[in-house]
């Protein structure tokens, strides 16, 4: 007999900040293809399988949304806001992966475009896709003092 949980469950995701280690840093974002904000820009990212962990599932929503394949991404941190997603209760976990520069995508399944976007100069973000933005630039420039030292 399967068990039965007595307690709601919030879905879980996994979105992947991709950067360059150019002097002019991008970062790749997706325009999402559906509603919920369908034609704004976000992470690739997507619902996590029973059969992955949070990080491979950053790694595969990253190549089925883009094309791009990394070897390593770094945890930034869970985002767990009550409403950071309007489909429901949504936890999702982030990565960094770093490239050394811009690389050939394309924007595949629910993702319309892919895209290089400088750093400093994002168009807005769906979801609390700002915060981790801010934690991902956090997590860059301490990746990048521990890699000069």
């Amino acid at each position: 007999m399967p068990y039965t949980y007595k307690y709601p469950r919030p879905a879980v995701t996994a979105d992947c900040v991709v950067m360059t280690r150019e002097p002019d840093t991008k970062v790749l974002l997706i325009e999402r293809g559906g509603e919920p904000y369908k034609g704004c820009w976000a992470f690739p990212g997507g619902f996590m399988n029973m059969d992955e962990t949070a990080a491979q599932c950053a790694v595969r929503e990253l190549q089925e949304e883009t094309g791009l394949t990394v070897q390593s991404v770094s945890q930034i941190g869970a985002y767990s806001g009550v409403d950071r997603d309007p489909r429901g209760r949504t936890v999702t976990v982030a990565y960094l992966a770093v490239v050394d520069r811009e690389m050939a995508v394309t924007g595949q399944d629910d993702a319309a475009r892919a895209q290089w976007w400088p750093v400093s100069a994002l168009p807005p973000l769906a979801f609390d896709h700002n915060e981790i933005m801010a934690d991902a630039i956090a997590l860059y420039q301490s990746l990048r003092v521990i890699s000069t030292n």
